[in-house]
């Protein structure tokens, strides 16, 4: 049995945790706010961010790679090239001799298509502007559920999801700590309890009721 003098070291640390995380996560929170809204709100006006992209494109002299695997030959185009992003490989394959890829980074993407014969690449660029880059980091994780093939190849990627991982830690976090404040307040029960509530069936009806209305 815990004694009372380490229940309230409990509470004070707790107090302490919670205030320092949230204002830790308190960019990333509206981060995914505001790029939430973008999603959900395609027609609005700045969301529609992708008739003003920029796109421009060039033509450039490269070496053959001595490499034989794909992903070692579109590294050594990077490294010619002077460009980087997480690879992503088209569907199709290229015919013998080419080599094709996309490189995406948050809110600009890269097309790189290399011609092994004439020793020519063409790389297009797209840029988008501040809320496509808000719209791209939203969704931007390396890897596909339909494609289990596709790993997370560029560094800032990997940063960027283990963040992501940070954060769903730390929003667990705080929900629990904030469920371990109000507990502590007697007076406050009560309202507590009619909010949780309201919050599960709330939750519950897109977990369970959306299922069941499909079903039927």
């Amino acid at each position: 049995m815990l004694s009372y003098e380490t229940w309230k070291k409990i509470k004070i640390w707790n107090r302490k945790l919670h205030f320092y995380v949230g204002l830790y996560m308190l960019l990333f929170l509206w981060l995914f706010a505001v790029s939430g809204l973008i999603l959900n709100h395609t027609n609005w006006r700045f969301a529609q961010f992708w008739p003003d992209r920029k796109e421009s494109t060039s033509e450039q002299s490269i070496e053959v790679p001595r490499d034989a695997g794909r992903l070692a030959r579109a590294r050594d185009l990077m490294g010619q090239l002077n460009v980087s992003g997480e690879i992503h490989w088209p569907n199709s394959q290229p015919e013998p001799g080419h080599l094709e890829f996309r490189l995406a980074r948050p809110g600009q993407f890269i097309d790189v298509k290399a011609d092994m014969h004439n020793q020519r690449a063409t790389v297009r660029r797209t840029q988008l502007n501040g809320w496509g880059i808000l719209y791209n980091l939203h969704t931007f994780i390396g890897v596909r559920m339909n494609n289990p093939n596709m790993e997370r190849d560029w560094l800032l990627t990997k940063i960027w999801s283990f963040s992501i991982d940070a954060l769903a830690l730390g929003l667990l976090f705080m929900v629990l700590s904030s469920y371990y404040m109000w507990y502590g307040l007697i007076e406050k029960r009560r309202l507590g309890m009619i909010a949780l509530a309201l919050g599960m069936l709330s939750c519950g009806f897109f977990v369970v009721g959306l299922v069941w209305f499909d079903l039927k």
